[in-house]
């Protein structure tokens, strides 16, 4: 049973490792790095050292950098890259059981295993003291579901209560080692200094979406009436472009508001 168990953990390693498109263009890496715009107090977290080439960038241009890596070997091969850097951290292990900083501004950069994918944006978004920013490079495919392109998603609209997103690098696919069969962008997640819901109305309105989509915003069990809805979407200047007038985060953000001030009326 113990043996089966190491195997286990031996193939998510590899697969972790087999799934990685390594950048190391030192110009592009550059390039992309300088959009982030970081300050030499900045203290930034890296997902996957890899081979360190990003991870030695990050050193030239933030004040620390903590770099996690789960694959031991790729880990003591990118130490000697680094080793006359002494502002950076390096952590063996799992990034999905990394223990996210508990006080203090951090921001993360990373060229990330694209099938855990999901599971970091989770982890990063939903913690206690989430990133002030986060820079991925990600499939461009996973990049637009996280925005809501071509249409809103209920995780999509739940991460939008909190944070700006936008792509702002397209790679060819020849930028990576190997290359990848999809194409890859990175994208920017600015945490807002005000979220657009607190605590209690992010979680109503997260049933609120799941209701809407269940039924349909204006459909039999969905939230609002069409004379309620269109009401409310006038009111605030917004236009309709379905016929229960729902594309856009800031139309969902205005009937969710309605809703609220129509539960408040019946109590």
């Amino acid at each position: 049973m113990q043996k089966d168990r190491r195997q286990t953990g031996y193939d998510y390693v590899k697969q972790v490792s087999d799934s990685q498109n390594f950048l190391t263009s030192r110009k592009l890496i550059q390039r992309i790095v300088c959009l982030a715009g970081f300050q030499r107090e900045d203290v930034v977290l890296e997902i996957g050292t890899g081979k360190g080439h990003l991870t030695e960038e990050l050193c030239r241009q933030a004040g620390k950098v903590c770099s996690v890596e789960i694959d031991k070997r790729l880990m003591e091969s990118a130490g000697k890259r680094l080793s006359k850097y002494s502002n950076v951290e390096l952590v063996s292990g799992d990034f999905l059981k990394y223990h996210l900083p508990e006080k203090g501004a951090y921001q993360v950069f990373a060229n990330i295993p694209f099938f855990l994918t999901t599971q970091i944006m989770e982890k990063l978004t939903q913690g206690k003291n989430p990133p002030t920013d986060i820079w991925l490079v990600m499939e461009k495919g996973a990049a637009k579901r996280f925005m809501g392109i071509p249409k809103e998603t209920q995780k999509s609209l739940a991460l939008k209560v909190r944070w700006e997103m936008k792509m702002v690098y397209r790679f060819r696919r020849e930028d990576f080692h190997p290359k990848p069969s999809v194409d890859c962008v990175l994208v920017h997640f600015g945490r807002k200094a005000i979220p657009d819901l607190n605590g209690k109305e992010y979680r109503e309105f997260q049933q609120f979406i799941e209701r809407a989509m269940r039924y349909g915003m204006t459909g039999k069990g969905g939230p609002l009436t069409k004379r309620q809805a269109s009401a409310a979407l006038k009111k605030a200047g917004l236009y309709h472009a379905y016929e229960d007038g729902v594309t856009l985060y800031i139309q969902w953000l205005c009937l969710f508001r309605c809703y609220q001030d129509l539960k408040v009326g019946r109590r």
